[in-house]
């Protein structure tokens, strides 16, 4: 939901902690990414398992977690809508009871999105719940970032100016323009609108009846 209302990206999603959410004052501070894992073997040249290092049982991550966002226009704030101001607080209560089953197998990590027994969410893991979101919705397929498309393309149908766009999505000044011509797709209805509007103003409105010329008048 925060990348279909908002176009979050998955990084900036799963980058998020407890302490950039305010739901009191409906906003929310994007600063950093969650990077995804890199591993290598921790299984010893001795007793190799003969996975990928990735499924190796005693793997090692070999990268950070996090990194800040990669420009100034990225790291931003966001206001929350208020359902997803309910869907965060009604989450976080959910993860509140989640600590409390796993007790001392709870791993601390003050992010927003975790794993059952806490730690970072995997963007693997996320991209897979996306995808059975979408068979269980019965929509076609599409990328986890089509959700960004879509909400700039939404942004834009509400009228929202240029640049409240450019902040929502994190755009940089310099390559707005060029970005809004990439994300924000043009829907057939507004197209039909358009031609609709020039009709009328060309040719009136479709309930005035054409004069036929060739007809006699009427003494």
């Amino acid at each position: 939901m925060l990348a279909l209302a908002l176009g979050l990206r998955q990084g900036e999603t799963l980058g998020l902690r407890w302490s950039d959410v305010d739901p009191d004052n409906e906003y929310l501070k994007l600063r950093r990414n969650r990077l995804r894992p890199k591993y290598e073997h921790g299984c010893g040249e001795a007793a190799p398992c003969g996975r990928k290092a990735g499924y190796c049982p005693d793997r090692v991550q070999v990268r950070r977690e996090t990194k800040n966002t990669k420009s100034r226009a990225g790291r931003r704030a966001v206001p929350l809508p208020g359902p997803l101001v309910v869907m965060l607080r009604s989450h976080r209560d959910a993860q509140a009871r989640e600590r409390t089953e796993a007790g001392n197998l709870w791993t601390e990590s003050e992010y927003v999105f975790t794993k059952p027994l806490g730690g970072p969410l995997s963007p693997n893991t996320d991209y897979h719940d996306w995808k059975r979101l979408l068979g269980d919705a019965g929509v076609r397929d599409a990328r986890l970032h089509d959700a960004r498309h879509t909400a700039a393309t939404v942004l834009m149908l509400l009228g929202v100016p240029d640049r409240v766009i450019d902040q929502i999505m994190g755009w940089e000044p310099g390559t707005s323009a060029r970005m809004r011509a990439r994300y924000l797709h043009v829907p057939d209805a507004m197209l039909k609108d358009v031609a609709r509007k020039i009709a009328e103003a060309i040719w009136g409105s479709p309930e005035t009846p054409p004069v036929d010329k060739n007809q006699d008048n009427e003494v």
